[in-house]
């Protein structure tokens, strides 16, 4: 099987059969997205969207949180991962985003890349979901799922990146984010993937090697 068989099988496979795959953050702005995917690094959704709605109430707006101290931040998000840091880059990109952007997300992808606390990833998810960007982020799922299935050999999430973003059609880029990352999360999962309920099994580069 070619590369282009293998991602036209697997592309073709989720077209036909998950024609809606969104983000399973709650948010309803783009700052919002924002607040809520810096706070889902290295932690599940479920707990992001448990913790956000006290936070987006105490700081609807970028300017309420700018306003913030880092310490009041952090008793709202202390049941995440990391909140320590993530208190202080939240605080610290808001105020950054008020006094730089007027309180307005940027929708450029390396003008998001200067705000405090957010990486390439953060700023993909963000541009993808809220204006369409042709982009793909790269978490934990997607590079786990990308090199399984055999669509990257590479060693990095910027190096998976551009192999997805060379190879799949720019129209699907954003919901190909999404299909990737739901599938890693619910059947190929990190430590025991769950090939037997799994639909892309035939054209998996993983399953090939090993019969898993």
């Amino acid at each position: 099987m070619t590369l282009a068989q293998r991602y036209a099988s697997i592309l073709g496979y989720f077209r036909d059969n998950v024609p809606v795959a969104e983000s399973e953050l709650h948010f309803d702005s783009p700052y919002q997205l924002l607040v809520a995917t810096m706070l889902s690094a290295q932690c599940t959704d479920k707990r992001v969207n448990m913790t956000t709605p006290a936070l987006f109430s105490a700081y609807p707006t970028p300017e309420a949180l700018a306003a913030a101290t880092e310490e009041d931040v952090y008793e709202l998000i202390r049941s995440i991962s990391y909140p320590n840091s993530k208190a202080r880059h939240l605080v610290a990109m808001a105020r950054k985003l008020t006094e730089e952007f007027g309180g307005k997300v940027p929708s450029d992808i390396d003008a998001l890349m200067t705000l405090p606390g957010v990486g390439r990833k953060t700023a993909n998810v963000v541009a993808s979901i809220t204006w369409g960007e042709q982009v793909i982020a790269v978490d934990t799922h997607v590079f786990r799922v990308a090199r399984r299935l055999g669509l990257s050999r590479g060693t990095t999430p910027r190096a998976v990146e551009l192999d997805l973003e060379k190879h799949i059609p720019g129209e699907l880029r954003p919901i190909a984010h999404h299909w990737l990352i739901l599938h890693g999360r619910y059947i190929c999962t990190a430590l025991k993937p769950h090939c037997a309920d799994c639909p892309l099994t035939q054209w998996c580069k993983e399953y090939e090697k090993t019969g898993r």
